[in-house]
């Protein structure tokens, strides 16, 4: 008899790819560069790399062939202490990525919607349509504001009213802040607010929401420790809940979603918290002196941000030629060319011998593309 492969989903058959960064080692065989040669800052990453702490207490942990606690007990109670909630109401994952699958799993089935405010951060639309959901797309304004009102009227004006409001604070690609005021009235709305604070250990001004979540609701904040810490390649995040929120998420996880090496590498890092913040410093200063030379830059005209990083609109030649020649040079930025980011780059902050390859590099291409 005939074989016959089973079909997927309608919906995911249509789905598009979500096109994450090429590994480091990929990147470094298609340049024909030792990866020593290479500065990498396109996805946001820690150059400074994990505290020296991490290295040694995975070298000394004598229970790999042990399968991790499951509610990650440790980890947790060294994250009350970081973060300034109780331990019952932080949740652990394998990334925060993790997190906002597992969220939209909890609340979402074919029917319901989520809103999300584009231009940001790919995987909230990813993990909603995987569960088959409706991604309703409140666009920001040219400054990449929030549109307020616009979450309004969508809430008000659904048929079946969205489950989860997903922001992103500082906002990836532009590093825009929302500020508190704002998130106070959004929070009126009848959903889950979901503010992702990949990037607030490297903000100025209000800061974190995380303490508010014991008495709201309907928040819940979820942070990283791919960011500031240096632990990208580990995959270690968490977020902060109401406890009714907590019991579902407790049910629905992976039994071992933390491995061993992550938590103890979360471990080592918050208990070396003055390298790490001092490396968060310099990071910031060095992100703050790369805007103001990047706005010296004349096809240049920078945003500024309260990420890692600054997103860049390039005028007068294509973004993705620009991208390319860096490249060539072993310099590695985020390219964006799509709606409401046409013709961006987004250049993540580095050391400063790494800024300053960097702007001689643009330099150079800019020079060249006004001779020609």
């Amino acid at each position: 008899m005939p074989q016959h492969s089973p079909s997927p989903r309608p919906d995911i058959s249509q789905m598009e790819t979500y096109v994450a960064v090429k590994p480091f080692e990929v990147m470094s065989e298609e340049l024909g560069r030792d990866p020593a040669d290479i500065i990498k800052l396109d996805a946001n990453e820690n150059p400074y790399g994990p505290s020296p702490r991490v290295q040694e207490a995975l070298s000394a942990y004598p229970w790999l062939h042990i399968y991790p606690d499951p509610q990650q007990e440790q980890l947790r109670v060294a994250l009350a202490d970081y973060v300034g909630v109780s331990m019952e109401n932080i949740f652990p994952g394998h990334g925060a990525d993790e997190i906002i699958d597992l969220l939209c799993r909890v609340f979402l089935q074919p029917g319901d919607s989520i809103i999300t405010c584009p231009p940001t951060f790919g995987m909230y639309s990813f993990d909603a349509k995987l569960s088959g959901a409706r991604v309703i797309e409140v666009w920001r304004d040219e400054d990449f504001g929030l549109d307020v009102e616009g979450i309004e009227r969508a809430v008000a004006v659904a048929e079946t009213p969205p489950k989860i409001l997903f922001l992103t604070s500082p906002n990836n690609p532009d590093g825009g802040l929302v500020s508190h005021a704002t998130l106070r009235r959004l929070l009126q709305l009848p959903l889950l607010v979901v503010v992702d604070e990949a990037y607030i250990e490297f903000a100025e001004g209000e800061g974190s929401v995380a303490g508010w979540v014991p008495e709201t609701p309907n928040l819940a904040v979820l942070r990283t420790f791919s960011k500031w810490a240096g632990l990208a390649g580990l995959r270690l995040g968490y977020g902060i809940f109401p406890l009714a929120l907590m019991a579902h998420l407790w049910k629905c996880k992976q039994p071992y979603n933390v491995n061993v090496a992550a938590a103890v590498a979360g471990l080592a890092s918050l208990d070396d918290l003055p390298l790490l913040q001092a490396r968060v410093s310099t990071l910031k200063v060095e992100r703050d002196r790369m805007y103001t030379a990047l706005q010296q830059i004349p096809a240049l005209h920078p945003l500024p941000g309260q990420g890692n990083f600054i997103l860049c609109r390039v005028e007068g030649r294509p973004a993705a030629e620009l991208q390319r020649q860096l490249a060539a040079q072993g310099i590695l930025v985020r390219h964006y060319d799509k709606a409401g980011l046409r013709n961006y780059l987004r250049i993540s902050a580095g050391r400063p011998q790494d800024s300053e390859r960097l702007l001689a590099a643009l330099s150079r291409c800019t020079e060249l593309s006004t001779s020609s």
